[in-house]
């Protein structure tokens, strides 16, 4: 059967429709005169009594955010960045159509500190090597060693052809026989079998050359550690090079150590011997030399000469070394004379060079006050 549709009511009459809630009475007019027609309603407070609507204080965005050790939200947004002062967000310079400035380009760490150490490095270098070419003029005022000892140094440098030519033919026959013939500071065979027996903890086989102990007296220590050694090699390569063997073996003779506060040649025959270094006798020269390996426990003799007898009891070490020498040295000089000491450059003798100012002819002052101090004069 079809469904009629439901007709409106008309006006007035009555619906099927039940109202959800009966409509108030109408109440009282109230006093306002602008109050509609039945209002309020019964049961309503009058208007004017309602309280003031209570609003939360404003907040600072940041004071919103959750307190520290409150569980965050995973999904939340992080907080922004402070920017700059004096500078608009990116985002602002974006919509006014001017471009981000490049970042320049930032070389890394690794790089910039491999630069740094190679310009530390290449000054280094140039300043070593300008101070090794400088020895070839200049005698140092002082040296590693000297300034290494708590009691002080007396030294005084000489020119190599006012030295006896038996201490320097001395020399080479006991520190270095090879120098006049060697290319180089030393032969690398040697050094590694030098090597491989201090890391075995054996004696040295053929000890240091005269190249190797010039760049120890001058610009090192007497440690024995690898790492002294390893300095010690490549500056004394670079002072072969760069100086010739007569000018090695002038240093050497004038900055090696001969006592506890003696250093060069010198300050030695005067001390020692009361004599200037060009009139040096062969037994005179080889008790020097003997004293080279351990120059620290000798002192002067009363009325000149060597005296083992010493406050620290090592006189045997000296003794031995300087009794080893007697030996060794003479018969080389007897065999080879004073070859070896023309083929390093050194020519004629001591005795024919005129004199000059700085020939060590006379006692210097420094050594004077100490045999006067020691009272072995």
């Amino acid at each position: 059967m079809p469904l009629r549709p439901r007709r409106r009511p008309e006006h007035g009459q009555p619906t099927d429709r039940v109202p959800t809630r009966p409509m108030p009475a109408a109440g009282p007019a109230p006093e306002q005169p602008w109050a509609p027609p039945g209002y309020p309603p019964p049961g309503y407070p009058p208007p004017g009594s309602y309280p003031p609507p209570q609003y939360p204080p404003r907040q600072h965005p940041e004071d919103r955010y959750p307190p520290p050790g409150y569980p965050q939200d995973p999904w939340a947004a992080p907080p922004a960045e402070p920017r700059r002062p004096g500078r608009r967000p990116r985002e602002a310079r974006r919509r006014r159509g001017v471009p981000p400035p490049a970042a320049p380009p930032r070389p890394r760490r690794r790089r910039r500190l491999l630069r740094r150490f190679g310009a530390v490095a290449g000054v280094l270098f140039v300043v070593q090597l300008l101070v090794l070419v400088s020895l070839r003029w200049i005698d140092p005022p002082t040296t590693a060693f000297m300034a290494a000892n708590p009691d002080g140094s007396i030294q005084q440098s000489v020119p190599i052809e006012h030295v006896s030519r038996n201490l320097l033919a001395s020399v080479i026959a006991h520190e270095d026989q090879d120098l006049p013939h060697r290319s180089g500071a030393f032969d690398w065979s040697e050094l590694a079998g030098r090597a491989e027996a201090h890391l075995k903890g054996g004696e040295d086989p053929s000890g240091s050359t005269i190249p190797q102990q010039v760049a120890k007296n001058v610009f090192l220590s007497s440690s024995m550690s690898v790492w002294r050694k390893g300095v010690e090699a490549v500056l004394s390569t670079e002072m072969a090079y760069l100086l010739d063997d007569r000018r090695m073996l002038e240093l050497y003779v004038n900055y090696a150590q001969f006592g506890p506060t003696i250093y060069g040649i010198c300050s030695a025959s005067w001390y020692y011997f009361d004599t200037p270094p060009s009139t040096l006798t062969v037994d005179q020269s080889a008790q020097l030399v003997g004293l080279l390996p351990s120059p620290g426990h000798v002192q002067r003799a009363p009325g000149g000469g060597l005296d083992f007898d010493v406050a620290d009891g090592k006189g045997w070490l000296s003794r031995s070394h300087v009794l080893n020498a007697q030996k060794r040295v003479p018969p080389h000089l007897a065999s080879k004379g004073f070859g070896p000491v023309e083929d390093v450059g050194v020519e004629g003798l001591a005795s024919d060079q005129p004199d000059a100012g700085d020939d060590c002819s006379e006692r210097p002052e420094a050594i004077a006050e100490l045999i006067a101090e020691e009272g072995t004069g």
